[in-house]
């Protein structure tokens, strides 16, 4: 049977077409780009409460700088959010990949806002952390600097926010996490630096932030920087001090010391 020219046309657009929807099963497919609006709903539901509603930073770090320590770019963010950062309070989540890549371009949008100035002297900040009243580096450490008693605060600016580090600095406990009793489910959670007072049986009384604990033995460093270490069935008593703070309130500075020290705290960036 002869083909008229047009049946021969319509043959050749249909292979074609048949070939075309062959490529597109074939070859790799872009992702759809990311949903920003859907990225930030994610966000208030889910992270918002330890990073705050603006991603400058809560209990857990500040999401609002061009760099994110963690996750250096897109793919190391996604596998954040996916699985979470061990030893922290960061949990895994399920959230589908079209989901965490929502929520990824939201955080990444979050480091691209204008950083606001902070009121206060970060340099007069920084003589005041190191000396009387405030004296904070006879407890903390900041670079290769300070004690060992209370958290290093080397890179606090990258992970909290002036709001947080003002609220630290006036009501200490306010800023202490708790036991983390949800988490401990799917994370492991460091507890050093949890207050801890221990009674001999032979009498003595210290108090100072556990170092390290098993189930026979416990650790704790003193406010003079000494280490004491017991054996458990050494013990009277045993306090684990959940939620407390040996740091002073400094809601008692003047206004402008305490903007000052805010400012400071939140210039440290990492080592020096």
């Amino acid at each position: 049977m002869r083909l008229l020219h047009g049946d021969a046309v319509v043959i050749l657009m249909s292979t074609a077409m048949v070939w075309l929807a062959l490529l597109c099963v074939l070859l790799p497919q872009a992702p759809p780009s990311p949903n920003l609006d859907g990225g930030r709903r994610l966000f208030l539901r889910h992270c918002a409460g330890c990073h705050g509603p603006d991603g400058d930073g809560g209990k857990g770090a500040n999401l609002a700088v061009p760099r994110l320590t963690h996750a250096p770019d897109d793919a190391a963010l996604v596998a954040v959010i996916r699985s979470g950062i061990p030893g922290t309070e960061m949990p895994f989540t399920r959230m589908t990949d079209a989901e965490a890549r929502d929520l990824a371009a939201f955080v990444r949008a979050l480091g691209r806002r204008p950083e606001t100035r902070l009121p206060g002297d970060a340099a007069r900040g920084e003589r005041l952390f190191w000396a009387a009243p405030a004296n904070c580096g006879g407890c903390h450490t900041a670079g290769d600097r300070g004690g060992r008693f209370a958290p290093d605060l080397t890179d606090v600016g990258a992970r909290r926010s002036a709001a947080y580090l003002r609220t630290s600095l006036v009501d200490p406990e306010a800023a202490v996490p708790d036991n983390f009793t949800v988490y401990r489910r799917v994370v492991v959670i460091p507890d050093n630096f949890l207050e801890v007072r221990v009674a001999t049986r032979d009498g003595r009384k210290i108090s100072g932030v556990r170092v390290n604990e098993d189930a026979f033995s416990i650790q704790l460093r003193d406010a003079s920087d000494e280490i004491h270490s017991f054996w458990k069935d050494e013990l009277a008593d045993l306090q684990k001090r959940w939620g407390r703070s040996s740091m002073p309130s400094y809601r008692d500075l003047p206004a402008a010391d305490l903007d000052d020290l805010v400012a400071y705290l939140a210039s440290l960036r990492g080592a020096r």
